[in-house]
C-alpha cells in the first residue's frame, strides 16, 4: 500500500498499516523537516519512504491520498495509469476498524458549522454515558480513534469536503449537511463538483440522513442519496417542526421525529436557554446535533445535559469584552461569505471588521442582507476592496475605513477605528468572510490578535 502525504492522517495510516505488518510505502512532494522526521520514524517502522519532487510512485495495490491532496495530483494520476485502486484517509479509517462492534460513525458536514454542531455531539454523546470523541478535522485523528486500545463506542466526525472524494464503502450510522454555500471551489474546480462531494455524505447513511429545513439544498441532496434500507429523512428548523422533524416550540427544542407517537406529540429536549450563545445559527447547530444524537439512541435528558456542559470552540462567536457599552465578539473562524452572513444576522446593529483573503468570493449577497444592520465597516486584508465595493454598491450610506497596515499592529489600527465608529448597543463584530493567511498564520491568530487589541483597549 502506497500513502500520499505526509501529514498527520498520512503519518497516522502508515504507522497503523506497518503495526499489522502491511508493507507500506510513503511518498510526499516535500522534503521539509516535519516530513522527514516522520519519515525517519516510518522507516524505522520498516516503511519505504520517498520525499521530494523527483520520488517516482513505488509499486502497489493502493494508493491512500491525504487530505487536500490535488486532485490532479500527479500521483492520483499515475496511480490511476496503472490501475491501483485509490482511497481516501476515511475509506482507510473504514477498513482499519475493528472487526468485532466496531464503533458507529455519526457524519457532520456542510460549509459552516462543523465545528461546533460536532463538538456540541460530542457533548451529548459523552452525557449519555459514552464513550466517544470528536474525529477529524478536529479532536482525536479518525485513524487514531478507529485504531485506539481502548476502543471508542462511537465517532462525532467532523467531514470536510476534501475528506470526501475517494470514500467508496463508508456506511455512517447518521448524517447532516448543515447548509452548502461557495468554498473550496479551488479545490474541486467548480461549484456544482463541490456540492457533489457533500451530498456524497449521504452516502450508505443506515437510520437517519437529517437536513436544514430552511436550506432546501440539504433536503435535495437527501433525496438523491442512496441510502440504507429504513434510513429516514429527518429535517431541523428553527420553527415548528412536523412530525419527522426537530425544532422549536416557545422556547424547548422538541423532537418528533425519533418519537413513536411523533403525529401528535413532541418530546422536549432541552431549552433554547441551554444552548451558548443563543444565536439563531447556534440553535440550528444544537437541533442538527440532537437529530444525530438521537439517532444512535441518545435519551432527551443527555442532549440537555450535553448542551449545558458544552464550550464552544474559541473564534466562533466569542465574547472578548465590553467598553463603553459596545459588545466586541470575534468570530475569526467565519472564513467565507456565508460564514459571516450567519454571525451578522445574529447581531442588531453591528460595526463590521472584515477582509484577508476573499478566495474569488463575491459579497454583494452578503451585504443586500445584511445592510439594515451595518452601522459601519473597518476593512483589513489583501483583498479588503471586493468588500469595500460591495458595499458601495449596495449600502453606500454605511461608513467604511479602510487599514492597510500589514503588520503586527493592524489589528490595533482596526480595533481603535471600530470603538470610533461604534455606539453603546452596538457589537463590534470580527466576521471577516476571508481566509487569513495574507496577514496571519491562521484564523485563530487573526482571532486572538483581535481580542488583545480589545483588551488593550479595556485598559
Amino acid at each position: 500500500m502506497v500513502i500520499a502525504g505526509l501529514g498527520l492522517a498520512g503519518f497516522s495510516g502508515a504507522d497503523a498499516l506497518l503495526r499489522r505488518g502491511g508493507q507500506v510505502s510513503v511518498v510526499d512532494d516535500s522534503d521539509g523537516a516535519k516530513q522527514a522526521e516522520r519519515g525517519r520514524v516510518l522507516e524505522l517502522l520498516g516503511a519505504d519512504v520517498r520525499l521530494g519532487g523527483a520520488a517516482q510512485l513505488p509499486v502497489g495495490d493502493v494508493l491512500v491520498v491525504s487530505t487536500g491532496i490535488p486532485l490532479d495530483s500527479h500521483w492520483i494520476s499515475a496511480a490511476r495509469e496503472r490501475g491501483m485502486a485509490v482511497w481516501g484517509e476515511f475509506e482507510l479509517a473504514w477498513r482499519l476498524r475493528p472487526a468485532v462492534n466496531p464503533a458507529p460513525w455519526l457524519y457532520v458536514t456542510g460549509t459552516n458549522g462543523k465545528t461546533t454542531t460536532t463538538l456540541m455531539l460530542a457533548s451529548m454523546l459523552t452525557a449519555a454515558g459514552l464513550r466517544a470523541t470528536a474525529v477529524g478535522n478536529i479532536g482525536v485523528s479518525l485513524i487514531d480513534a478507529v485504531v485506539a486500545e481502548q476502543p471508542y463506542q462511537v465517532l462525532a466526525v467532523e467531514v470536510g469536503a476534501p475528506h470526501l472524494p475517494f470514500v467508496s464503502s463508508v456506511s455512517p450510522q447518521a448524517a447532516v449537511c448543515l447548509n452548502v454555500a461557495p468554498d473550496h471551489v479551488d479545490y474541486f474546480g467548480s461549484y456544482d463538483s463541490y456540492v457533489a462531494a457533500k451530498a456524497s455524505a449521504y452516502q450508505r447513511t443506515e437510520v437517519a440522513c437529517v437536513y436544514n429545513v430552511d436550506e432546501p439544498v440539504t433536503e435535495q441532496l437527501v433525496r438523491q442519496a442512496e441510502v440504507q434500507p429504513g434510513c429516514l429523512a429527518v429535517g431541523f428548523t428553527l420553527g415548528i417542526p412536523a412530525p419527522g422533524m426537530l425544532g422549536v416550540v416557545d422556547d424547548l427544542l422538541v423532537d418528533r421525529a425519533f418519537i413513536t407517537n411523533r403525529t401528535s406529540h413532541a418530546q422536549e429536549l432541552a431549552k433554547v436557554s441551554d444552548v451558548a450563545p443563543q444565536a439563531p445559527h447556534q440553535v440550528g447547530n444544537a437541533l442538527a446535533a440532537a437529530a444525530l444524537a438521537r439517532a444512535h439512541g441518545v435519551p432527551p435528558w443527555a442532549v440537555r445535559r450535553g448542551l449545558r456542559s458544552f464550550t464552544p470552540a474559541a473564534h466562533r462567536i466569542t465574547d472578548v469584552g465590553v467598553v463603553a457599552g459596545v459588545s466586541y465578539v470575534d468570530d475569526s473562524k467565519a472564513t467565507n461569505w456565508h460564514a459571516a452572513l450567519t454571525s451578522l444576522r445574529a447581531y442588531e446593529s453591528v460595526v463590521w471588521v472584515a477582509g484577508g483573503q476573499g478566495k474569488g468570493q463575491n459579497f454583494d449577497e452578503l451585504v443586500i442582507a445584511t445592510r439594515d444592520r451595518i452601522r459601519a465597516a473597518v476593512l483589513l486584508g489583501v483583498d479588503r476592496a471586493d468588500i469595500r465595493q460591495a458595499l458601495a454598491r449596495h449600502a453606500p450610506e454605511v461608513p467604511v475605513v479602510e487599514v492597510d497596515s500589514s503588520d503586527t499592529d493592524a489589528m490595533t489600527l482596526v480595533v481603535a477605528a471600530a470603538a470610533e465608529l461604534a455606539q453603546p448597543g452596538d457589537t463590534v463584530l470580527l466576521a471577516p468572510g476571508c481566509a487569513s493567511r495574507d496577514m496571519y498564520v491562521d484564523f485563530a491568530e487573526r482571532g486572538d490578535s483581535f481580542a488583545t487589541a480589545v483588551a488593550a483597549l479595556e485598559g
